[in-house]
């Protein structure tokens, strides 16, 4: 192993050593809280599981995400020239394009949130340097095809790991209390389903879905190559940081490290849809302790990423039939963190507000008679 490939496992294991498990004991105080506003009890259901999640991550009774950013990175796969997408790999430095000047899907639902952008190259085949308003942290021109080798080797891998885990870092370092994650690269679908069957042991044929649009034969054949892939890599043998090497993507890895980076930082991070959920389990499956900080944002419409959450064990905010990505479903989930935190940190108790509480009992659970 060379210097600069021991430099980097050791930055990344440093990395991982730092995330340390949120307080059982701050979640009891947040819902102390919570139980003494002026509501009954359990009320705002879901809407108080979110906000005690951040108020533990954050250790305080009245958690804050007022500034919060969505990490977009962008990379390529080589794995397309399979023919697995029906868009063009030029897609994704086109897209990257549109989200500099505004015009994308993500750009106008992180505007409405009030959630800073921030822009990541890490691995689009082309050179893009000219663009304004991208953070320039390319690693490689795309990956190589995973159907019939690695996508990335150990150094690629880790190197792009550490720009997201410095993304997170920095984006909390200028005061950012929420992250969320987003992607561009055409064929990650493709990287996101062999990810996942490497890490669950799920049939590919179980996790792949139509992607951008393919059609029944499509994601037949698509099923076909995630097999390919996982037998030339011999994936099921390896170990996580190797399987994401293997066959992930330069995007998905920035990802993984971004969930670190934040778990790092003890900041609550927001995974978007299949791809970003792919990047999660990979951050767990690394470092598990990073699960605690992880709050996915909503239920892909893509097979796979069914097999995530139950991986993961964690259920996401919102469930609206979506598979865009570009951190589309972060920034949904994102206006309605920020919304359960302002409420439980605004709220007044019953004592503060002078009203009785008397008679008030908690909400009764389904089946329970009240």
């Amino acid at each position: 192993m060379s210097s600069d490939l021991v430099s980097l496992q050791g930055a990344v294991d440093d990395l991982a050593g730092m995330v340390a498990p949120v307080s059982s004991a701050a979640a009891e105080v947040a819902w102390d809280r919570l139980d003494s506003l002026t509501k009954p009890p359990r009320s705002l259901g879901r809407l108080e599981e979110l906000a005690v999640r951040v108020a533990q991550i954050q250790d305080t009774i009245r958690p804050d995400v007022s500034s919060k950013a969505i990490i977009l990175a962008a990379g390529d796969h080589g794995v397309v020239a399979e023919g697995i997408s029906s868009y063009p790999q030029d897609v994704t430095w086109q897209m990257i394009e549109n989200f500099v000047s505004g015009g994308a899907a993500i750009n106008q639902l992180a505007r409405s949130v009030g959630a800073e952008l921030l822009l990541y190259d890490v691995g689009v085949a082309r050179d893009i340097s000219s663009v304004e308003g991208v953070h320039h942290r390319k690693v490689a021109f795309g990956t190589a095809n995973m159907a019939e080798g690695p996508a990335m080797d150990a150094e690629e891998c880790l190197t792009a790991l550490l720009v997201g885990a410095r993304a997170a870092v920095d984006a909390v370092g200028v005061g950012h209390r929420l992250l969320g994650t987003g992607e561009m690269g055409i064929g990650n679908t493709t990287a996101a389903s062999a990810l996942t069957a490497a890490f669950t042991g799920a049939d590919p044929a179980c996790v792949v879905g139509s992607g951008t649009g393919l059609d029944a034969q499509g994601v037949a054949h698509k099923v076909r190559i995630v097999r390919r892939a996982l037998e030339v890599n011999l994936a099921g043998s390896l170990e996580p940081l190797e399987i994401l090497a293997a066959v992930g993507g330069l995007e998905i890895a920035a990802l993984t490290g971004v969930f670190l980076g934040a778990a790092a930082t003890k900041t609550c991070c927001v995974a978007d849809g299949f791809i970003s959920g792919a990047a999660a389990l990979a951050a767990v499956r690394i470092c598990p302790a990073a699960r605690d900080y992880i709050l996915p944002s909503h239920r892909s419409v893509e097979p796979g990423h069914v097999a995530v959450l139950e991986a993961l064990d964690l259920d996401p905010v919102l469930d609206l039939d979506m598979r865009l990505g570009e951190g589309t479903g972060a920034a949904l989930a994102i206006g309605l963190i920020d919304a359960a935190c302002a409420m439980m940190a605004g709220m007044a108790t019953f004592g503060e507000a002078g009203v009785s509480d008397a008679g008030l009992e908690p909400t009764p659970e389904p089946g329970e008679v009240a």
